[in-house]
């Protein structure tokens, strides 16, 4: 193993754009479909690994949210969230930012405390026994309309103790940042962090408005920038967050192969970018294995990845004393 992939593994990191949802592995989703008695279109796992190639964001999002209907009770979130701990176990990720979509489950009848309380059980376990750190972040879903945003927004309201921010994701195109602009000013005014993905099919424009309008403190994905040379000066002088996902983006066509994607070309220009693995479960890898695929068909150096993942820890919602201490540990490593 070569001294770079090694660094890669053992390196502390901070995982920022993970959607919980999206780390339901395929034994795991029979499991719970067998446990609950929900019929799901596939008769093995391997069928379930054969539906997972992706043209695009839309084809994906159908399939994820089939896959999301086998989550029925606080069980079954509690056993999501901590097989992904393990996960984060497994890759020395030690503070792990995390997305969950209530919408998903509450408009199929689950109650928001079903979901909000398992998966807060499973990280609060995770910590207790090894140590990892983590906040959970709520996202509306973009293709819904802003009154349902309203509604989800105000039942996460009683779970202000354990719902650190809140985010905009799923389908981009046609579906501007500007439609919650309400929604996010409400949610500022009650405390709540705004965090929201935009460039990632959507234009650079989608971008300029989730800095403008919903007063973000990081930009998931954001890798449309590119063409807005404008954007990329005012991204990098605010060093504002990027939380890239390299192996999502390439699964679903934003990206032809790695080897074109333009996270070096961000690192290089002094960006604040982030390795992050989105959904990994359906696309290929944890964060460890985005991070070394990244070193190998970028060529990234070991300043690269340690810059990386001192990266991550800047971006964090932790506190200062906090970050302080994981990236002089990043700095000490050789």
């Amino acid at each position: 193993m070569s001294k770079i992939i090694e660094l890669i593994k053992k390196i502390p990191k901070a995982e920022l754009h993970l959607h919980i949802e999206g780390t339901l592995e395929p034994d795991l989703l029979f499991k719970l479909a067998k446990r609950n008695d929900i019929r799901i279109p596939f008769a093995n796992v391997n069928e379930v690994k054969s539906a997972y190639n992706f043209s695009n964001l839309e084809s994906f999002l159908n399939i994820f949210y089939q896959g999301s209907k086998v989550l029925i009770t606080e069980q079954d979130f509690f056993d999501l969230a901590w097989a992904y701990t393990l996960k984060c176990k497994e890759d020395n990720v030690v503070h792990a930012e995390i997305f969950f979509d209530p919408q998903t489950h509450v408009n199929r009848g689950i109650n928001f405390d079903v979901v909000i309380n398992g998966i807060y059980k499973a990280l609060l376990k995770a910590n207790k026994e090894f140590g990892l750190t983590s906040k959970i972040i709520m996202c509306f879903l973009r293709h819904l309309d802003e009154a349902s945003a309203f509604e989800i927004l105000d039942q996460a309201l009683v779970h202000k103790d354990k719902i650190v921010g809140v985010g905009l994701d799923s389908s981009e195109i046609g579906h501007p940042p500007r439609k919650f602009e309400r929604v996010f000013n409400k949610a500022i005014a009650k405390g709540f962090l705004t965090v929201a993905h935009a460039g990632e099919e959507g234009p650079s424009k989608y971008i300029w408005e989730a800095l403008d309008l919903l007063k973000v403190k990081r930009i998931d994905h954001g890798v449309q920038c590119f063409h807005d040379e404008k954007l990329v000066v005012k991204l990098r002088n605010d060093q504002i967050p990027l939380t890239v996902c390299p192996l999502s983006n390439v699964k679903l066509c934003v990206f032809e192969k790695l080897e074109d994607h333009n996270l070096k070309r961000l690192l290089d220009k002094g960006l604040m970018v982030i390795v992050n693995s989105d959904d990994p479960a359906y696309f290929g890898g944890y964060l460890n294995r985005n991070m070394i695929d990244c070193q190998k068909a970028l060529n990234l150096s070991m300043e690269d990845v340690k810059k990386l993942t001192v990266n991550s820890f800047k971006s964090s919602f932790l506190n200062i004393d906090k970050k302080k201490k994981w990236i002089d540990q990043i700095n000490n490593l050789s």
